[in-house]
């Protein structure tokens, strides 16, 4: 099979692989940068798992730093 035949009759289903992938990877993608894991950048840029390592690291790793950063804001106000 021909890959543009492929893509014509699968037009429908990479569209919301599309839709599915990008929000979860450009959250992911931001959420690294502003918490400086440059490692955790590089990795979730190259690999494509359908947003599987993404949702991970959003909600594995990704929410370590925001913790942190709570505990130090509070620290500040007192």
């Amino acid at each position: 099979m021909e890959m543009s035949i492929f893509f014509k009759e699968h037009m429908a289903i990479i569209i919301l692989i599309i839709l599915w992938v990008l929000p979860w990877k450009g959250y992911a993608l931001w959420l690294a940068s502003r918490n400086s894991h440059k490692w955790w950048f590089i990795i979730l840029f190259l690999l494509n798992t359908l947003a599987v390592l993404d949702i991970i690291y959003i909600f594995g790793f990704g929410r370590k730093k925001e913790a942190e950063s709570v505990e130090y804001e509070n620290n500040e106000e007192s």
